[in-house]
């Protein structure tokens, strides 16, 4: 429950991509676009991954989703066009695909059968406050450092979090 409650302080919300793609100057018309996008990348993801999931390492498969999001964090931080800033929207949207519903796997895989019900409600309290808290520090981010400092941090906490998935997988593997 830490290291996901730390991962979801690295994902704040989706609304970053959307104003990370008006700051490259892509019209407000266009931006919806880059929820569609991000989100049918998540959805063509999403079960493949979960396939893999099935037959892996679940901890590598959500490493593999964490180096996602940091290769994608550092794509929105640096990149100055739009083709740049679709990648990394590309990149949120396979790192979902590969996080999401694994997070909640592992819950049904490490959680009591009496408790699974209480280990849900308590992972999705977590989550909730950590996205609120993530979206705050990076709009504060965002106001101090602009979209670089933003996602940089967003880089950091994932790396983070995943320096934490390496510590836990060496002392407690889940297939």
């Amino acid at each position: 429950m830490a290291i996901a409650t730390l991962f979801t302080l690295a994902r704040f919300s989706e609304a970053f991509l959307v104003l990370r793609a008006q700051s490259i100057g892509l019209p407000i018309m266009l931006v919806p676009a880059i929820m569609i996008v991000m989100n049918v990348v998540y959805a063509l993801a999403a079960y493949p991954a979960g396939m893999l999931s099935d037959k892996v390492d679940r901890l590598v498969v959500l490493m593999f989703g964490l180096c996602l999001l940091i290769v994608g964090d550092l794509f929105l931080a640096f990149s100055t066009g739009l083709g740049g800033v679709m990648i990394g929207v590309v990149l949120w949207g396979l790192h979902m695909g590969f996080t999401q519903g694994l997070l909640a796997t592992l819950i049904a895989d490490t959680a009591p059968a009496d408790l699974r019900g209480t280990a849900y409600g308590m992972f999705n309290l977590l989550s909730g406050i950590a996205m609120l808290a993530a979206s705050v520090i990076a709009g504060a981010l965002w106001d101090v450092w602009g979209p670089q400092g933003t996602f940089l941090a967003g880089a950091a906490f994932t790396a983070i979090a995943l320096v934490g998935l390496v510590v836990i997988r060496g002392k407690h593997p889940i297939a």
